[in-house]
């Protein structure tokens, strides 16, 4: 599985980044970076708290 970013709805509100720290972090200018692109299955739960709490949906999982 691997995350997918609209960036067009992303507005870095930093949901993604409480839920899996891990996996999203803000950067110095407060824009969002996907650490891992690759969902590993130990991440998974976080990850999916991190799409389902985003508030503009900017958030999915691609099979790819």
């Amino acid at each position: 599985m691997k995350i997918v970013v609209d960036w067009g709805r992303c507005e870095a509100n930093g949901v993604c980044v409480r839920e899996a720290p891990d996996v999203f972090e803000l950067n110095d200018k407060d824009e969002l970076q996907v650490l891992s692109e690759t969902v590993s299955p130990g991440a998974r739960a976080r990850v999916d708290k991190a799409i389902y709490g985003c508030p503009k949906q900017a958030l999915s999982l691609s099979e790819e």
